[in-house]
């Protein structure tokens, strides 16, 4: 009797006989009768029917502040910029300018990588950001912020060919320092400013690492010399002889052979325009926006 389905028996439970069925009275221990859910409508009045849990609330510590959730301009609510840990830049007023900054600090970085401990300026990196300023058509001039100890010659003379080559108005501010192959960049700009206090380094190139001590090697570096002398003298106002003067001086430095010009003595021997600071560059900046719009707005009406 433990195998018979007791269910399946039209006259089990109803207490009254079926025709065609035996009549089989409630067994004990017999198996309950199944709870059927019968479905409901939701919102009848009386029956509320199956409605669905509400989700847990978070468990919040009292004692930690919420994490503020970001925007899709990069800002959360307490105001923090997501690109101070990438970029180290703060947050600014929102206002639309035709300006673009673009610093170069640290040391530039070539075709050797440099340690992770130095602030470095990679040039793969510049030289994309200047074809952008070129073909971007609200950027109107641009402004080169320079505080930079030199580095890779070849590097320097990459960024500085792709500043003095670009059509849009350029202004420079060394701040800080300008030394070595900073020189270069620092000139490229169509006018260029120096800070009262900063600094410039003109001295020889100089070789690291493995050198060959042929002949070869040193007609090499020579002609390297001359690609940074050449470029200096074609874009600022210093004579060639100045310049071999100060870079080859004696005495001025320790260890080393070179001359270290400060401020005003950089605009003196014509390698900077004007000793300045950021509002005549911004100003200065302005005024060569203005002359390329006169130039370019006379052009279309002749």
């Amino acid at each position: 009797m433990s195998d018979f389905d007791w269910t399946r028996n039209p006259g089990y439970n109803t207490g009254k006989p079926v025709p065609g069925h035996p009549f089989i009275p409630e067994q004990p221990g017999s198996p309950p009768e199944p709870n059927i859910l019968i479905p409901q409508t939701p919102g009848t009045p009386g029956n509320p029917g199956l409605q669905p849990e509400p989700p847990a609330e978070p468990q919040v510590d009292p004692g930690v502040e919420p994490r503020p959730k970001k925007t899709k301009q990069g800002v959360n609510k307490r105001g923090d910029i997501n690109t101070i840990k990438e970029l180290g830049q703060m947050t600014v007023p929102q206002t639309k300018t035709n300006i673009h900054c673009l610093p170069i600090v640290g040391q530039i970085e070539g075709h050797m990588v440099l340690p992770p401990q130095n602030k470095t300026t990679k040039y793969e990196h510049m030289i994309p950001q200047l074809v952008a300023l070129e073909e971007n058509p609200e950027i109107e001039g641009v402004l080169i912020i320079l505080n930079t100890i030199g580095g890779d010659v070849e590097a320097g003379l990459a960024i500085a060919e792709m500043i003095t080559s670009m059509s849009k108005p350029t202004v420079s501010l060394v701040l800080g320092g300008g030394h070595s192959i900073g020189v270069p960049i620092s000139v490229a700009a169509n006018y260029s400013f120096i800070a009262e206090t900063a600094s410039m380094t003109i001295h020889p190139i100089r070789l690291t690492g493995l050198v060959i001590g042929v002949p070869q090697t040193y007609e090499y570096l020579d002609k390297m010399q001359d690609r940074v002398v050449n470029f200096i003298t074609r874009h600022s106002h210093v004579t060639n002889e100045k310049l071999r003067e100060l870079m080859f001086r004696t005495g001025e430095l320790a260890r080393d052979i070179g001359t270290v010009l400060i401020g005003k003595d950089a605009t003196e021997c014509g390698l900077i325009d004007e000793v300045g600071g950021i509002s005549g560059a911004v100003k200065k900046l302005n005024q060569l926006i203005e002359e390329r719009k006169k130039v370019i707005g006379g052009g279309l009406l002749q």
